[in-house]
């Protein structure tokens, strides 16, 4: 029996916001999860602080079999990005080649070649977690800061990704929310090759993390990094398989975290959070008139670092093989200085 047979989660409660005033709900929650100040006038990585090397020391003695298992999708030019935003997939170029060796013309001594190469691409077209600067609330960054006096066009001057560079490794849990919950969601049935993938446009309610997390027997705890698996990459493989494109995964419609789950997070004081979807809170927003709402109340003011586009189908597996959900996560972003969100690749390691 899944566990959207039971009627709280089959029926969750009625959303208990004002659908036609995301305004107001957003200034309502951003007010009680705001953790301003928590760390001082001076913070630049939010949330991540929680990652105490003692939590961290803990976590390295998760790894029992040395599995190591990269959670990143591909970069390149089949990627899902469509240009919104000006954002395009990596456009990968060689520089030097076999061809260049060969033929002599690299003007090496001795017979020595080697080929070089450049990518082009927006930080934030594939695996990538945004940084603090990423999203502004009402004219307000990250601890308060006026958003002008933050990110200029010389980058984030203050809570640039840089910063996190050695913060982000620590235990990590993966609810699989899609595995758990979407078999019996409306219109996650009978879909081909499908383990467990909630429909686009679900949102995944506090309700719904907590019964994924009491069927895996595994509880969130203080200064973890949450994945939440919802299945949607693994249906966009198989459109991209049947030559039929990523059908809207940048972008679209798309299952993910409810704006009921701001509290959620804060409450369970959660370091980082990351998805295998587009844009990380479901898709169309919640509310009449929105855009990425949670993304307004999490980033800015709960300064909760968030990832996106994360290949989470390996891990799901091997998690559900031997039921363990929790692992040391390796998930440092590139060192971009002044960057605003930066691509990786986060391993892992059971």
């Amino acid at each position: 029996m899944s566990v959207l047979d039971e009627p709280t989660l089959a029926r969750p409660d009625e959303f208990p916001y004002d659908r036609s005033d995301p305004a107001g709900a957003i200034a309502q929650v951003a007010e009680q999860v705001r953790n301003w100040g928590r760390w001082g006038e001076d913070d630049r990585v939010g949330t991540l602080n929680l990652i105490t090397p003692e939590r961290r020391a803990a976590a390295a003695g998760l790894v029992r079999t040395g599995e190591s298992i990269s959670l990143s999708m591909s970069f390149d030019m089949d990627g899902p990005q469509t240009g919104w935003r000006r954002r395009t997939n990596p456009v990968h170029t060689m520089l030097d080649t076999g061809t260049d060796a060969v033929t002599g013309i690299q003007g090496f001594p001795h017979g020595i070649g080697g080929a070089d190469d450049v990518i082009a691409m927006p930080l934030q077209c594939a695996t990538q977690w945004d940084g603090l600067g990423h999203i502004f609330d009402r004219g307000m960054a990250w601890n308060g800061r006026p958003a002008e006096s933050v990110v200029t066009s010389l980058g984030d001057l203050v809570t640039g990704i840089e910063h996190t560079a050695d913060l982000i490794a620590g235990r990590g849990v993966l609810l699989d929310v899609g595995r758990v919950v979407g078999e019996a969601a409306e219109g996650a049935e009978g879909a081909e090759g499908a383990v467990g993938e909630l429909p686009d446009a679900f949102a995944i309610t506090p309700a719904h993390l907590e019964a994924t997390a009491k069927a895996q027997g595994v509880e969130i705890q203080p200064g973890d990094l949450l994945l939440v698996r919802t299945g949607q990459m693994a249906r966009a493989r198989r459109s991209v398989a049947a030559g039929q494109g990523w059908s809207g995964y940048a972008g679209g419609a798309a299952p993910g975290l409810s704006f009921t789950t701001a509290g959620w997070l804060h409450a369970h004081d959660v370091a980082a959070v990351a998805t295998d979807t587009w844009g990380f809170e479901v898709r169309p927003n919640e509310f009449d008139e929105a855009f990425q709402p949670l993304h307004q109340v999490c980033i800015p003011n709960m300064g909760l670092t968030i990832g996106e586009m994360w290949d989470l189908d390996a891990l799901s597996a091997a998690c559900a093989a031997d039921g363990r959900w929790e692992f040391l996560l390796v998930a440092g972003a590139l060192r971009v200085t002044g960057a605003v969100g930066a691509p990786l690749n986060p391993i892992a390691l059971r």
